[in-house]
């Protein structure tokens, strides 16, 4: 009678000491990715001379899955998946409206594009604003779409009527690493500032 508590109480130990070891199984690295500040292209356009000062929004609205810091993936017909341990460094929603600020003073002149409010004694003649309709790989991993419109109104200083544009892209994916995913991103983001900035 006195050998059954001691086996119960040897299998609880080991039981403990299981649960234990499990517990201590490190968890899969987490890998970080960030959208790079110089877009990756070669040639890039001289900005043209004389082209009207804009004012552009600072806030660049996303979709609600854009708003998580995991990378996403499409599945099915309207499935998307998270892809576990890889992450932004940056929230997309701040790298997305930086990003674009940089590249359309690339394409139009550091001195003809600005962040809202624009500085004292900067007298902007168009206020931009961009909205993200869709960021994500297609369900069928060989290319990443990029859908977005934007809105150019007159700040005030006779520069006409509203214009608006839309854009509907598509990057393709050399490979299927997250790598080339996140990569694909940054190249997106400055086919949509090309977009923008060839309509004004």
């Amino acid at each position: 009678m006195r050998r059954r508590p001691l086996l119960l109480a040897g299998a609880g130990a080991a039981a403990g000491a299981l649960w234990l070891a499990g517990c201590a199984t490190p968890s899969p690295p987490t890998h970080w990715y960030s959208l790079r500040i110089d877009p990756p292209v070669t040639d890039r356009p001289r900005a043209p001379a004389g082209a009207a000062v804009w004012e552009v929004a600072r806030r660049v609205p996303l979709p609600g899955e854009l708003l998580r810091d995991t990378l996403m993936r499409s599945t099915g017909e309207a499935g998307v998946q998270p892809l576990t341990g890889h992450r932004w460094a940056e929230p997309l929603q701040d790298s997305v409206p930086r990003l674009l600020l940089h590249d359309l003073a690339i394409l139009r002149g550091a001195d003809r594009v600005w962040a809202a409010p624009a500085p004292p004694g900067v007298v902007a003649a168009r206020q931009l604003r961009v909205e993200l309709l869709a960021l994500q790989p297609l369900a069928d991993g060989r290319s990443l779409r990029l859908q977005a419109r934007w809105l150019l109104v007159d700040a005030g200083t006779g520069a006409g009527p509203p214009l608006s544009g839309a854009a509907d892209l598509q990057v393709a994916l050399a490979d299927g690493s997250i790598d080339t995913l996140a990569a694909a991103h940054r190249l997106a983001l400055w086919r949509l500032a090309e977009r923008i900035a060839a309509g004004d």
